[in-house]
């Protein structure tokens, strides 16, 4: 992604690699986020759709759904949803079982939903890297972690009680092809290009809604350090924090950054984290970063509600019904994944 960004930016596109770093002056951030972070976003898109055309991410999902069917004794249609959302986001993971979506039972509808928010965009973790200089390690792991996760949670939070229409059955349904390998990087791109743009903006407008917010919070008097939203989430959260295994002296830190990626985003959080990382541990830094990975924030209800409902309208007033709880649910499931993670660095 460096060198198609160094052909379109020049040297503006590859500061952040180390090769021009001496060009700003000591002690500046290096990277530059639109014309880093954002093209790596549209380079992983476009390999996805290369695979998707080949076939290899389909054949990885129907594994995964079919070992996800036999361990968990799930239907083939939810199995597929969470397996496909590991590699896709919340409102694309849906269409491997378009067909189905009209005749999920409760259970299956909300298992599809809980894992769509509780999961991440493959093409996004990348950006994740770049914005919380967090391990891309720690990341693919959480990912794998996730998935199952959040199948168990949604299973505890709202069981089967009916008879799945897809029970033992995992068959996919085709998506949209494209007419050949180049038609599909191209399709790709442009799909990254939507993603890109739209990361790029909540990013302006979240920083800086929060940057307001916090100045009018700033006009309260406290007697002390200025009234912010970190620190009011801080206070929410950090008991939370305690039980991923944060110390103390770290848990209103990590609460806020918790507060943050459910509040407003996952993006601004990792961007606090970032900025944290010179006053937590490696540990806590860690922990941190499996438990911000997942798209469980307010905003995603609306999208869940407007993505999957566009693709099964009959069903949007029940994904309305069940969207709070969801998020709950997503939400424990990223944080279940924080604890084991907690659990295992001593």
């Amino acid at each position: 992604s460096y060198v198609g960004s160094e052909f379109v930016y020049g040297e503006l596109g590859i500061l952040g690699s180390g090769a021009y770093g001496e060009i700003l002056p000591k002690g500046t951030n290096t990277i530059i986020f639109a014309f880093q972070v954002l093209p790596t976003i549209v380079f992983i898109a476009t390999l996805f759709g290369v695979l998707y055309y080949l076939g290899v991410m389909q054949a990885i999902v129907r594994v995964m759904a079919k070992a996800m069917v036999y361990l968990f004794g799930v239907s083939g249609a939810e199995a597929l949803a969470v397996a496909a959302s590991v590699f896709m986001g919340q409102s694309e993971a849906p269409l491997t079982i378009r067909p189905y979506l009209a005749r999920l039972t409760a259970s299956e509808l909300f298992c599809v939903v809980v894992a769509g928010m509780a999961s991440v965009s493959g093409a996004i973790l990348a950006a994740y890297v770049a914005i919380g200089g967090v391990k891309m390690a720690h990341l693919l792991t959480v990912v794998a972690m996730t998935a199952p996760i959040s199948l168990v949670m949604a299973k505890v939070m709202v069981p089967e009680t009916e008879t799945p229409e897809t029970a033992g059955v995992v068959k996919a349904a085709p998506i949209e092809n494209s007419a050949n390998v180049l038609d599909a990087a191209a399709n790709g791109a442009s799909d990254g290009l939507k993603l890109a743009v739209n990361v790029g903006a909540m990013l302006i407008a979240f920083i800086a809604l929060v940057s307001l917010l916090n100045a009018i919070l700033g006009v309260i008097p406290t007697g002390g350090d200025p009234l912010t939203l970190e620190r009011i989430l801080g206070w929410l959260f950090s008991p939370l924090a305690l039980l991923m295994g944060i110390p103390w002296a770290e848990a209103q830190t990590v609460g806020s950054i918790l507060g943050t990626r459910t509040v407003v985003n996952e993006i601004v959080a990792y961007q606090q984290l970032h900025e944290a990382k010179a006053i937590l541990s490696e540990r806590s830094v860690a922990i941190a970063t499996f438990a911000v990975c997942g798209f469980a924030n307010l905003g995603s209800i609306g999208i869940q509600i407007g993505g999957l409902g566009a693709l099964v309208p009959e069903r949007k007033s029940d994904i309305a019904r069940i969207g709070v709880l969801a998020l709950i649910a997503a939400t424990l499931a990223n944080f279940s994944s924080a604890c084991i993670a907690g659990a295992l660095m001593r």
